[in-house]
C-alpha cells in the first residue's frame, strides 16, 4: 500500500490445483487476479476496478461482419463521450436521474448535498464520472426507467442486511459500466474474448440459441 496516495494493489496467485480446476470450466484463465484502486472507496466510493492480464497470456481473436463493426464503432464513440456540466443535454440527463430515484422530491441544484443521498462522493455529481464516461449516466437512467423496481431496492438497499459498511449506489452505477467495457475489451478494434465476441453479436441481433 502507498501510505501518501492511498492506493492499494491487491494480487491473489492461483496454486498449480486450482488453475487445473478453473481450466476445467474455462477455457482461459490467469494466473494471477489483481485489483488495484483507492482506499478512499472504504465508506465513501468504489474505486475502477480491473483485472490485469500478461502480456504472454494467449489471447483469442474473432473476425467482426460488417454490421458488427458498425456497431462497435457507434458503441465506441458512445464510450469516448464524458460527462460534460456544461452541456444541456447531460445535466437533463442527470436531473432525469434525480427524478427516477426520489419522485416527488424537489432537486435544489445540480451540485448540492442532495446528491449523496443517492450514492455520490460528494455534492458535484460530475466528479463521479471520470471512469465510466456519459454512457454511464445513461445507463443508470435506463436502468431507473426500465426496471425501476429492482431500481429503488439497490438504491435504497431494501434487501437483506444492513452493513456498516455499505456501497455508494450511484458510484457503484458508474463502476459496474466501466468493469463492462474492460471486461467485453470494448475500446478495441475486435473482441479478444469468446464473452466478448457474443456480446458483439447480441448488439447485432444474431445470437442463436440451439
Amino acid at each position: 500500500m502507498d501510505a501518501n496516495a492511498g492506493s492499494f494493489i491487491a494480487v491473489r496467485r492461483l496454486a498449480g490445483s486450482e488453475r487445473a480446476a478453473g481450466a476445467a470450466a474455462f477455457h482461459h484463465s490467469s494466473s494471477a487476479e489483481v485489483v488495484t484502486g483507492s482506499t478512499a472507496w472504504i465508506g465513501k466510493g468504489l474505486s475502477c476496478v480491473c483485472a490485469q492480464r500478461r502480456d504472454s497470456d494467449a489471447r483469442l481473436s474473432f473476425d467482426l461482419t460488417p454490421v458488427q463493426e458498425e456497431c462497435l464503432q457507434r458503441l465506441q464513440n458512445r464510450i469516448e463521450v464524458q460527462y460534460d456540466s456544461s452541456n444541456s443535454d447531460h445535466q437533463e440527463a442527470l436531473k432525469a436521474l434525480w427524478r427516477a430515484s426520489f419522485p416527488g422530491a424537489e432537486l435544489r441544484g445540480l451540485i448540492s448535498e442532495q446528491w449523496k443521498e443517492m450514492g455520490w462522493q460528494g455534492k458535484d455529481p460530475s466528479t463521479d464520472f471520470r471512469g465510466g464516461g456519459f454512457i454511464s449516466l445513461e445507463n443508470l437512467v435506463y436502468f431507473s426507467k426500465n426496471f425501476p423496481k429492482s431500481f429503488q431496492e439497490l438504491l435504497r438497499k431494501q434487501n437483506g442486511d444492513r452493513a456498516i459498511w455499505e456501497y455508494p449506489f450511484a458510484v457503484a452505477g458508474v463502476n459496474i459500466t466501466f468493469m463492462l467495457i474492460q471486461m467485453l475489451d470494448l475500446q478495441s478494434v475486435k473482441p479478444r474474448s469468446f464473452i466478448g465476441a457474443v456480446f458483439l453479436k447480441l448488439l447485432s441481433g444474431k445470437v442463436y440459441v440451439s
